[in-house]
């Protein structure tokens, strides 16, 4: 096989700043180049945003703007479209500079366009309408053009660390332009801006391209189709009453922002057309506002809004800007309307410096704040429909409150010029300038109520989503989190559904489950008082005492009465045991007998200890199951050394009851008596015990490492016990455990590599994946496939070499068999390694399709490869799953493994030499074939394959032998003598027999 080489690693300070940002090695520079064509793009967008606006307002003034929010909702939908027409009938390069050509050429054809005022005005002034309505289709080209590059560079796992740092782009921007635009006017005028606009967008295009050039696998050279339709539906899961509670309200949400940012942009560029008459001095004072909004968004994303998010929850900081709008806009109301507080401001001032005020925080939090906790709005929604409602709200919803937005104003502003048509021009805006802040703040107000409806709702769902797996507790709202909790056990509902909120209690926030469950515990029912009980005995707290006396007083039964017991004394250090000497006598339940004698066993005296160990002796020798367990749970107190303890964990380590001795693993793990950690892993090899030893050995965590990797290193085990082994440090999750496993995929092929992919890919939250992403890098994830083919391509040599025409016979037939199955489990890894790098459903769409046998359904599954893989080996890997005949399958692999057509007999031991990658039985059906030929096989092979830790090769080569060379047979007869595998012992003994005579 070819060496594999894996991606240098950084330098030094190469990797300490990509730590810095959270980003991995192989996306550095991915990111870079994306951050710069962004940049740029962003740049030139700002400069045509502060040159059109001061030339909109001269011609038009702020009134004019809402026809432009009515135009920009019909056309927003409409560039929709042409980008999607565009990306089915081209490829995704060629849109890039379509697009960029489409958003920077216009503008030059605008600047010639501004020179028609010595012809007729009107053209000028159509040449400006038109200019200001394209500038908000430059937005939506370059969001589009933007996003979509990103998601082809980056995976669904990459883009979450990448995209933060590409997006902060449009805020580097924001001070570049800003800065950059008062110079710029006294340069070359504030027209000419338009040709510099369109020279940086065309700049940023060209980054795309070079982008897209370089990482070529990334960006198909066919159209890029839309898959949805390919991949079906898993889990039709219908729109229940909960998901329908919390819908409404994310409508809301988005629609009532859009709305207020519509209202303060009308009333801000209104402000500043009244202020500056001049068109320079009003680009000239936005240039300076967005570049100093600029400096403040980046300290704010930078260092403000992921600690603001994760402190105080995602709700609290989503009502950060409605609440300033609405306190901003009462201030400025009442500021106006009574001049007090000894401002030497006229009331037109008073309105001017409060509208800048309200656009500066509407900017500085909604591009930070609002927008980093969007994406986490949408996660408690199923997948499945997750991409559809975001769509409808941020793709329909939005656009269309920009249009009724815009018709709103247009109204309200008809109807105040007919209200008050006395008053002069002046007077009327101003009063205008105050009904519309006023409407900020009304909007602000009910945009706030939303947010805390949308709670309401969004914790409910959250809940139902995580006992359903479909969330990690990484990503959502914590603080909300146990609200859900706290409502679910307040309500009479399902016993299950609170037994789950319990269990996500512990899991979520261990030390404060007792501040929720204790005062609850009395209105319990028996089942939940236990397991909330045995919660808090997690963490005791003499705080919860009352309600837990409170609980033993209403006399619960038995088994909570110990745990209560339990609790009350682990929680009172200072406490003294001698009144628990009366729950020793013999009348009292065995359960609370033994919780009475653990506790003294604990703290007691001298005295109190040796009847409490009499107590326990009695348990542990009992005739009942029952009883030999709580005695095991009381053993737990004594320590290793102790008599009683070295002396019953042998004997009840052979106990005729599984129950017994899974209470003992667990209990061996509990107290981490070490000298009876290997009790634990030969409590694997039985059913009965099989799964409490595991959960003892992932309850010892790091501990059992070194067990786990030592049982899972020797080959002579049974594969499954090794899997268990692999399952059990999966479910451990440190990152040292997830490192060794992980690590192990580089080095492990077969079998063995399968069954890691699909014990890492199943660990919950996608740790696993990460940890092979995070060790292996994205080359290494690559390297893992060129490896697979690597080995399909041995495989088609050998199965064209070995070609019914050439080699007959039932060995032949065998093995050809044995070589086509590994090829479908190279493949089924291939897919298993995919589903590191893309979405489980896209690849598991993929491969329902190719598994069928209708053409139609293998060419979806290959459309669905096609647009979703961008590793290096992409072609290749479509190709062979085309289902090619063998002779082409090899012909497309050539690039990998040039084919040197080979002698049966050279092919067979070719194979030999590559043992280590093939399945037992190949290796088995290589030694049959080589006998029924009478072909050769090398020393080293032989002396291998004789000591292979399946019996059925072991007994193939020993078949081979007697045939090849009896002599050499008699010879290595000896080390197979004790053959721990009967039916190998019995072939060894009948083969020294038939030899000897």
């Amino acid at each position: 096989m070819k060496s594999l080489k894996i991606a240098k690693s950084p330098t030094d300070w190469g990797a300490k700043l990509l730590n810095l940002l959270n980003l991995r090695p192989e996306e550095g520079e991915r990111t870079l180049f994306m951050f710069i064509a962004y940049t740029l793009t962003s740049v030139g967008l700002l400069w045509l945003e502060q040159t059109t606006i001061a030339l909109f307002l001269d011609g038009f003034g702020a009134e004019g703007l809402p026809l432009i929010y009515m135009a920009s909702a019909l056309m927003g939908s409409g560039l929709g479209v042409l980008y999607s027409w565009l990306q089915n009938n081209f490829p995704l390069k060629k849109v890039f500079v379509i697009i960029a050509l489409l958003m920077s050429m216009p503008l030059i054809v605008f600047r010639l366009g501004l020179e028609l005022d010595n012809i007729n005005g009107f053209f000028v002034l159509a040449t400006v309408f038109i200019l200001r309505l394209w500038m908000d289709a430059e937005e939506i080209l370059n969001d589009l053009n933007s996003q979509v590059a990103a998601n082809q560079l980056f995976n669904i796992r990459e883009i979450k660390r990448a995209y933060p740092i590409i997006a902060s782009g449009l805020l580097l921007g924001d001070v570049i332009s800003g800065f950059s635009m008062p110079l710029l006017l006294w340069l070359i005028g504030l027209k000419n801006v338009l040709f510099l606009a369109s020279l940086m967008i065309l700049l940023g295009g060209g980054a795309l391209l070079y982008l897209s050039n370089r990482y070529k696998q990334f960006f198909p050279d066919t159209p890029v189709r839309e898959l949805d339709d390919l991949q079906p539906t898993y889990a039709s899961r219908r729109t229940n009453t909960s998901l329908r509670k919390y819908v409404i309200p994310l409508f809301a949400f988005f629609i009532l922002g859009e709305v207020l940012y519509l209202l303060v942009e009308f009333q801000y560029l209104g402000e500043l057309e009244r202020a500056y008459p001049n068109t320079d001095e009003i680009a000239g004072f936005l240039g300076l506002f967005s570049g100093f909004v600029g400096i403040c968004e980046l300290i704010t994303q930078w260092f403000v809004s992921s600690r603001a998010v994760e402190r105080l929850g995602v709700f609290i900081a989503a009502m950060f800007l409605p609440v300033s709008l609405s306190i901003l806009g009462f201030f400025t109301i009442v500021l106006d309307l009574t001049k007090i507080g000894g401002f030497e401001l006229d009331s037109a001032q008073i309105l001017f410096v409060g509208v800048i005020v309200l656009k500066f925080f509407d900017e500085l939090l909604r591009y930070t704040l609002i927008a980093g906790i969007e994406p986490f709005l949408f996660q408690p929604i199923p997948a499945e429909i997750r991409s559809s409602i975001q769509t409808q709200v941020q793709g329909i919803a939005e656009p269309l409150s920009t249009g009724l937005t815009g018709v709103s104003i247009i109204t309200a502003v008809w109807f105040i010029g007919r209200l008050f048509t006395d008053l002069p021009d002046d007077l009327r805006r101003e009063f205008q300038g105050g009904i519309f802040v006023g409407a900020i703040v009304l909007f602000s107000i009910i945009w706030a109520l939303s947010a805390l409806s949308l709670r309401q709702s969004y914790v409910s769902l959250l809940v139902q989503s995580a006992e359903q797996g479909r969330i990690s507790f990484s990503s959502v709202d914590l603080k909300a989190f146990k609200r859900a909790i706290i409502e679910s056990l307040d309500q009479e509902g399902n016993e299950e559904d609170q037994r789950s909120c319990i269990q996500l209690l512990e899991r979520i926030d261990l030390e404060g489950a007792g501040e929720i469950l204790a005062p609850r515990l009395v209105k319990m029912s028996p089942v939940l008082q236990r397991q909330s009980m045995e919660v808090m005995l997690q963490c005791p707290n003499v705080v919860y005492l009352s309600h837990v006396q409170r609980l033993i007083e209403h006399k619960p039964n038995l088994d909570v009465l110990a745990l209560a017991l339990r609790y009350i004394w682990l929680s009172q250090p200072e406490l003294e045991t001698h009144s628990l000497k009366p729950y020793l006598n013999e009348r009292v339940d065995s359960m609370v007998r033994g919780t009475a004698a653990g506790l003294i066993l604990r703290r007691g005296t001298v005295g109190e200890q040796q009847e409490a160990i009499a107590t326990l002796e009695d348990l542990l020798t009992s005739k009942r199951e029952r009883d030999r367990m709580i005695g095991i749970q009381a053993l737990e107190e004594l320590p290793v050394t102790s008599r009683v303890s070295q002396h019953f964990i042998p004997i009840l380590l052979k106990d005729e009851s599984p129950r017994v001795r899974c209470v003992l693993l667990e209990a061996i793990a509990h107290k981490e008596l070490t000298p009876y950690y290997g009790a634990l892993i030969r409590g694997l090899y039985y059913r009965s015990t099989r799964s409490a030893a595991k959960r003892s050995l992932v309850t010892l965590g790091d501990q059992a490492l070194p067990l786990l990797n030592q049982l899972a290193d020797d080959l002579r085990k049974p594969d499954f016990i090794r899997q268990q082994a692999w399952t059990a440090m999966a479910e451990i999750g440190s990152p040292e455990a997830l490192a060794l496993l992980s690590q192990r995929l580089m080095n492990s092929w077969g079998m063995t590599r399968r069954n890691l992919l699909r014990i890492l890919i199943k660990v919950p939250g996608d740790q696993g994946i990460e940890a092979v992403l995070e060790h292996l890098g994205r080359s290494g994830v690559e390297t893992l496939i060129q490896q697979e083919l690597l080995l399909l391509a041995q495989l088609c040599a050998a199965e064209l070499d070995l070609a019914p025409d050439l080699v007959t016979g039932q060995a032949a037939d065998l093995l050809r068999g044995a070589l086509q199955g590994i090829q479908q489990d190279v493949l089924d890894r291939c897919f298993l390694i995919m589903k590191l790098l893309y979405p489980f459903s896209t690849i598991q769409a993929a491969i329902l399709n190719l598994d069928s046998d209708s053409e139609i359904s293998i060419a979806l599954g290959l459309e669905i490869l096609d647009n979703t893989l961008d590793v290096p080996q992409k072609q290749l890997l479509l190709r062979v799953l085309e289902r090619r005949s063998t002779a082409q399958s090899l012909s497309d692999l050539s690039e990998l493994m040039p084919y040197e057509p080979l002698s049966p007999s050279d092919r067979l031991r070719r194979l030999l030499e590559l043992r280590h990658f093939l399945s037992d039985w190949t290796l088995a059906c290589c030694f049959h074939l080589a006998r029924e030929q009478r072909w050769m096989v090398t020393k080293d092979a032989t002396l291998v394959c004789l000591q292979h830790p399946s019996s059925f090769v072991r007994e193939a080569v020993l078949i081979y032998l007697k045939q090849a060379s009896p002599r050499t047979c008699i010879e290595l007869l000896p080390i197979l003598t004790d053959d721990p595998d009967p039916l190998v012992a019995a072939q060894v003994n009948r083969l020294k027999s038939e030899l000897s005579s």
